[in-house]
């Protein structure tokens, strides 16, 4: 491995470690953001893994100019994120070290906010806010929000556990010499979720551990790329196989440590977000995939202390009982729903005299709905809307084993329309409930046109929201479960528009959405979509 010259400046503040492979229109990006951040950079480390485009070239140029960066290129391509991130550790001469990957920023003061918290309270480790940023629309989703709503200290990570759920790496400021005196490093070489095990190593050295609510780290999350992220590349089965591996190293690195409550807090982090994750999406995978997640996951949970399976939250822990006491998948629909955020739990609703359980043959897995609070219910409520110059929005309510009268009868419904691309509701109605057959029904008025007007020109994509009312205040919120019988396209006579075309549809989780194309232009431009979509798949089946 070669490098350029050191910055004759000495080490005061931090060393950001910015890896690289192949990311020749990103990188100079990512590297201009760190540089950015004034004085507390002492130095960027830029660790070119082999590049065969670009990438080097890119970091050289811009080395040319700023006598802060620092340009490392691997002789031979490591196959993972870990061992450039080793040398870029071994390489920094700064009291802190933190990272950046190269299709990644720092927003502006995010290092000035980390290193002044850490030299205020003499901490290891300094955690802030990130935000997965989805591009090209810029939508921010908070990431881990409940961990960031105010600054904290920790005198160790068993003082708040939910750290824990934080497994990213590049939203933390380290202390270079715990790094070094503790001897963390990252897994080398081809390892995914390689962060997973590192911050599992640094949480198992006993940090002092302080948060900042400041954001710290923009993650950008490109789907449509060529070459998705780890994170997104969730459709193999591989992927779920090495995200086990890495939990169990991760176990494994506190139980060495003998942290008992953080190895026990890590399993239950398990089934609350990593388990959900997947089952989301396991109705939509082949039978190969399921079968195959199911075997390693019932494995992997058979380690697990029915504490710390307990401890997790509903509905989460119901999902990984059915896991364990179901021998092959099933019931796929009604997990993913279950699995979803917000949850909901779907009929049939089966129950002993003992209480509600998962099935009739499922009747060791209690659904324990007490334990919930009446805003948290995973209650379902199916929606079917009807386009016409008016439109009309049909509700029904699931009861939920009577847990919905318990707490307070529905005795009507919010529902908010959200722009998908983020942003406030444009739209809300109203709809009156009265008590059915297994539940609620009702229905509102939806002025389409409306609606169009308040998005603006071109197609439009609005999530539906939902919220019940009742006497004694608000109830359950979730989304609106899409029913089959309202699912086709309508073109609506509209008098701004000419013509509006409605296509309601159901959502990968289920939910009800409705595109929205105003005028004739925005209609063809959908139904053209449509067809070269089909040819597209018509072309790829004759390959």
């Amino acid at each position: 491995m070669s490098q350029s010259p050191a910055s004759p400046d000495g080490p005061t503040g931090v060393s950001v470690v910015v890896i690289a492979y192949n990311d020749a229109e990103l990188v100079g990006d990512a590297v201009r953001s760190a540089l950015a951040q004034g004085p507390a950079v002492t130095e960027v480390v830029a660790v070119d893994d082999r590049s065969s485009d670009g990438t080097a070239a890119v970091l050289d140029q811009l080395a040319t100019t700023e006598p802060r960066l620092r340009v490392l290129r691997r002789t031979d391509n490591s196959g993972g994120c870990g061992t450039p991130r080793n040398d870029g550790i071994a390489a920094a001469t700064s009291p802190y070290v933190m990272f950046l990957d190269s299709d990644d920023v720092l927003p502006p003061g995010a290092v000035r906010a980390l290193l002044d918290a850490a030299r205020e309270h003499g901490t290891d480790v300094t955690v802030g806010r990130a935000v997965r940023r989805e591009l090209p629309e810029g939508r921010d989703v908070q990431w881990q929000p409940g961990l960031y709503r105010e600054a904290a200290v920790y005198e160790s990570p068993e003082a708040e556990p939910g750290l824990l759920h934080d497994t990213l790496c590049v939203n933390k400021l380290y202390r270079r010499s715990f790094l070094t005196d503790h001897q963390i490093r990252f897994p080398d070489g081809r390892f995914t979720y390689e962060d997973f095990v590192f911050t599992a190593r640094v949480y198992a050295a006993g940090p002092r551990v302080a948060v900042v609510p400041e954001l710290v780290y923009v993650w950008h999350v490109r789907r449509a790329a060529a070459q998705v992220s780890i994170s997104l590349a969730r459709k193999d089965v591989a992927n779920w196989q090495a995200r086990i591996a890495a939990h169990a190293q991760a176990v494994a690195a506190f139980g060495a440590a003998d942290r008992k409550a953080l190895a026990a807090a890590c399993r239950t982090k398990f089934v609350d977000y990593d388990l959900c994750l997947y089952l989301r999406e396991l109705r939509v995978r082949d039978a190969g995939y399921r079968a195959q997640w199911w075997r390693l996951t019932r494995a992997h949970l058979a380690d697990f202390a029915p504490a710390e399976i307990a401890a997790a939250a509903a509905p989460a822990r119901w999902l990984a009982q059915v896991v364990l006491a179901a021998d092959a998948p099933r019931d796929l629909d009604r997990l993913s729903q279950l699995a979803a955020d917000p949850a909901r739990l779907i009929p049939p609703y089966a129950s002993t005299a003992a209480g509600p359980v998962w099935a009739d043959d499922l009747a060791d897995v209690p659904l324990d709905l007490t334990a919930l609070p009446a805003d948290r219910l995973p209650v379902t409520v199916d929606a079917t809307l009807l386009a016409g110059r008016r439109g009309i929005l049909k509700l029904r309510v699931h009861e939920l084993y009577g847990r919905l009268a318990a707490t307070g009868v529905p005795t009507g419904a919010d529902i908010e329309f959200v722009p998908r691309g983020g942003g406030e509701s444009a739209l809300t109605v109203t709809a009156a409930l009265r008590p059915g057959a297994e539940g609620f029904t009702g229905q509102a008025p939806v002025m389409l046109a409306a609606l169009a007007a308040a998005g603006g020109h071109g197609t439009q994509i609005w999530d539906l929201r939902v919220r019940l009312n009742t006497a004694s205040g608000p109830g359950a919120h979730t989304t609106l479960r899409a029913r089959a019988a309202g699912l086709r396209r309508t073109a609506v006579p509209a008098s701004r528009y000419g013509v509006l075309l409605v296509q309601p549809y159901r959502t990968s989780s289920g939910s009800l959405a409705v595109r929205l194309a105003p005028g004739v232009q925005g209609a063809l431009g959908v139904v053209g979509g449509k067809l070269r979509r089909l040819a597209r798949t018509a072309r790829s089946r004759r390959r």
